[in-house]
């Protein structure tokens, strides 16, 4: 394998990912039923690409997962709809808000940079040792979910606050309540999911594309 053909690969594995999320994000796929809430696992290919791909490849696989955001929720509405779309309606007013592509991108562009690097710093921690990766990969997957909860939740918390307690018709000073409770409620177990999905996936493909560039010299840089 030379350098072209390692560019090759990776673009190929770019593009599955992106078919994955398009998949998860349009279809019931995208949610696991864990009996008191329904799990999403849209964010998983980012995190996955991310740790495999690099963060730059990471980036795209995120903002293709905002736009795919974007568009459920302009297509098929909710409440909290306007938190995602400038097309949606702010609750109280009659236009929808530009900082919603704010909350929309930002978080899911970082889903696909974090886990790598928790990723890699992790391994240096443990001095690339095989039993370490099922550690790293953990963290990468779990720093992934979370950071997409965390972030989308804390977002929403600052920038739409009044609005947020409107349409849920709760009083203003309940919404961090409200907002920790979710990112306690849906974050933990879909970190969960993520971590063990990702130890899955990610272990033999990593092993699969060391084993492909053993030899290869001056490989692209996915830094």
């Amino acid at each position: 394998m030379n350098k072209q053909s390692a560019k090759y690969g990776d673009f190929v594995l770019t593009a599955l990912f992106a078919a994955i999320i398009f998949v998860l994000a349009f279809t019931p796929i995208g949610f696991i039923n864990l009996v008191i809430i329904k799990a999403t696992i849209i964010h998983i290919p980012v995190i996955i690409g991310s740790i495999v791909l690099g963060p730059k490849r990471g980036a795209i696989l995120g903002g293709i997962f905002g736009l795919t955001s974007l568009l459920s929720n302009y297509m098929t509405p909710s409440v909290l709809s306007f938190a995602f779309c400038p097309f949606i309606p702010v609750p109280g007013t009659a236009h929808g808000s530009p900082l919603a592509l704010v909350i929309c991108f930002i978080p899911r562009i970082l889903v696909g940079v974090v886990p790598y690097y928790v990723y890699q710093f992790a391994q240096k921690l443990s001095k690339n040792s095989s039993k370490g990766e099922y550690l790293s990969l953990t963290l990468g997957g779990i720093s992934g979910a979370l950071t997409n909860t965390a972030l989308v939740m804390s977002l929403i918390y600052f920038l739409f606050k009044e609005a947020y307690a409107t349409a849920k018709s709760i009083p203003v000073s309940a919404v961090i309540g409200v907002v920790l409770g979710i990112v306690g409620t849906n974050g933990v177990p879909e970190a969960l999911v993520a971590a063990l999905i990702t130890v899955a996936v990610c272990k033999p493909l990593l092993k699969l594309r060391k084993k492909e560039y053993a030899g290869v010299q001056n490989l692209p840089n996915r830094k």
